[in-house]
């Protein structure tokens, strides 16, 4: 059963919905969520699906719009939860997990072996050694190349393993040479230089590292955050110059029209640089490149998540439908009917599409765990900081120093010592 709930009302039906549910004769478990059309229809696939195995059990879905939702998640938690929520990993549940509106599912994931399963996103879905949800969909990020870009430059194409760090700026200066952007991307909107900066972060010192930088438990002028910095330098002269005039879109038009040779992006751009005329015969991906060599390889995925709430009436049957959605049967059906990637290793995705295989293998073997993206792991004043010193090291990194104390002051503004 699906309600459909947006606006200031949302709450208030929610939990009317909520205690009514209880004098059904089926044993009730209530989910709250915030669903476009097309994967709320696979919700609704997925619901009648698990009733149809366990009649006993009526899943009753409320689905906010995106905004309401935001607004409304502390309040319902707080006042009268349901027995399930829809959320996000790592930093994005630590405030629910830290004011105990979540509940710890750790026996769950034992007890479905879901540590070996979504071992890619056990250190995202893990505080003080505890799981707080199941993952059910992410999409890689990862470094789009152009073939044709190559072959005008006259550079080797990367392997099946990708290539070094140091290959990768070799080819640079090559690209360089050739009058070829060897890296493109638009940031008037400052997030896709954040995508960047991530990866060089998470290859110069581990996903642990970018957590706690994301987190604020980490000083931007410390020894290791430079070295991020270090590394970010050696690519800036071959980014976009006007990168900051202009927006991703603009960017990937750069990119498909071969003035560019790489663009690090999410797989939603797939659609974008194929609508410009790119296929699969000339369009490749890649993983980010080793930049520390023994550094456990992390990646960025956002992922989506659904927790059990510390309020949850109905726990046992909220518990059995999270078994549900963890596992390989249920994530293969759903991630295939809203073109993401399935978090549980053992499932399946469409091997007629390149780019959702290559991600999935890239996202089930990340044994260095999975970063949520700059805006989504940092709170929102400290990621828009963070933002912004990325995109002017790119513009001016001589202003290193600057960008450094600015946001070291923000650090230490928001997170107190």
């Amino acid at each position: 059963m699906v309600h459909r709930k947006a606006g200031a009302l949302a709450l208030v039906a929610a939990l009317m919905l909520s205690t009514s549910a209880i004098a059904q004769d089926k044993r009730v478990v209530t989910w709250n969520a915030d669903y476009d059309p097309i994967p709320l229809a696979a919700a609704e696939a997925l619901i009648a699906d698990f009733e149809a195995a366990n009649p006993e059990i009526d899943i009753q879905l409320t689905n906010f719009d995106h905004e309401a939702y935001k607004n409304a998640i502390r309040n319902f938690l707080t006042a009268d939860p349901p027995d399930l929520a829809n959320w996000y990993a790592a930093n994005r549940m630590r405030p629910f997990v830290e004011a105990g509106l979540f509940a710890d599912i750790s026996d769950l994931w034992a007890s479905e072996g879901l540590t070996d399963a979504l071992a890619s996103s056990l250190p995202s879905m893990t505080i003080d050694g505890k799981q707080w949800g199941i993952p059910y969909t992410y999409y890689q990020w990862g470094i789009y190349y152009n073939r044709d870009a190559y072959a005008a430059a006259g550079v080797e194409l990367p392997g099946e393993g990708g290539v070094t760090w140091e290959q990768f700026l070799a080819n640079c200066e090559k690209f360089k040479a050739a009058e070829i952007d060897c890296v493109t991307t638009g940031s008037s909107a400052l997030w896709p230089v954040a995508g960047i900066f991530d990866y060089l972060s998470l290859r110069t010192n581990g996903y642990q590292f970018h957590s706690d930088l994301a987190a604020g438990k980490i000083s931007w002028t410390s020894p290791e955050a430079r070295a991020v910095f270090a590394e970010f330098a050696k690519l800036q002269p071959f980014v976009t110059e006007n990168h900051a005039a202009i927006d991703w879109q603009d960017a990937a038009a750069i990119f498909v029209q071969d003035k560019a040779a790489h663009y690090v992006m999410g797989n939603f751009a797939v659609g974008v640089f194929k609508e410009g005329g790119m296929t699969n015969d000339n369009l490749g991906f890649m993983v980010f490149p080793e930049i520390t060599p023994g550094i456990a390889r992390a990646e960025e995925a956002p992922t989506d998540t659904v927790h059990l709430t510390s309020g949850a009436q109905n726990p046992e049957d909220a518990k059995t439908f999270l078994a549900y959605m963890a596992s390989a049967e249920a994530q293969s059906k759903w991630n295939a009917a809203v073109g993401q990637l399935p978090t549980n290793k053992n499932a399946t995705v469409d091997p007629a599409d390149p780019f959702l295989s290559a991600g999935f293998q890239a996202l089930s073997t990340a044994t260095g765990g999975i970063a949520q993206f700059w805006d989504r792991d940092a709170d929102a004043e400290y990621a828009k900081a963070g933002m912004e010193g990325f995109q002017q090291f790119l513009v001016q990194p001589d202003q290193l120093e600057a960008i450094l104390e600015r946001l070291e002051q923000t650090r230490l503004r928001l997170y107190p010592q």
